[in-house]
């Protein structure tokens, strides 16, 4: 009852809720980031949805376009600006998501939406996390984020689609307040986002 009717209806009250309440700090979002990324705000990628159904998902933009001479994008950590920084920090750069839970694309909470690209790689197992609609968060992000292995954040978001429940969301979306006032797992140990992943090896 409340994956299938219950869990929807609340992820479009909270989400328009949600845009509502948190349209100032988009505003202020919007400006800073049109300043220093001279007018590209807008980060949009082709992602994977529930059934591997594919969406565009929306964010903001928090690295800039600058190539080294060869044309090659440079290293994430040189691309991304004191603003997107502070925005990647405070997860703000994820808040323009919540269009796409409005649209049905994905839910508040449930395994992140990944690259395309990955859908080809994964096991049996890990393409369990399909079966659901991609979260804003989730079970696999309040359990270290960026800093997880992929197998086990794999394993995290299998295990939270066969135990989805009113009172896990609730805990994952507590969870999620205290990692973003704590800035806990916003970079791997080793880049500013997350590793590709490149298979069960």
């Amino acid at each position: 009852m409340y994956k299938a009717f219950v869990k929807p209806l609340f992820d479009f009250v909270v989400a328009l809720t949600g845009l509502t309440i948190a349209l100032p700090l988009l505003l202020i979002s919007i400006v800073l980031l049109t300043i220093a990324n001279r007018g590209n705000i807008w980060f949009l990628q082709e992602r994977p949805g529930k059934d591997g159904k594919i969406f565009r998902v929306v964010k903001f933009k928090t690295m800039t376009d600058e190539r080294d001479a060869t044309g090659a994008l440079l290293p994430d950590d040189k691309r991304l600006t004191t603003v997107g920084k502070f925005i990647r920090k405070t997860s703000l750069d994820e808040l323009p998501q919540l269009i796409n839970v409005v649209k049905g694309d994905m839910s508040i909470v449930g395994p992140r939406p990944l690259l395309v690209e990955y859908l080809t790689l994964y096991s049996e197992e890990q393409k369990k996390r399909h079966n659901v609609r991609p979260g804003i968060t989730g079970w696999a992000q309040v359990n270290g984020r960026n800093t997880v292995a992929w197998k086990e954040r794999f394993a995290y978001d299998v295990w939270y689609v066969e135990n989805i429940s009113f009172w896990l969301d609730i805990k994952i979306l507590f969870l999620t307040v205290v990692k973003v006032f704590k800035a806990e797992g916003v970079s791997s140990g080793t880049s500013v986002t997350m590793e590709k992943f490149r298979g069960n090896e």
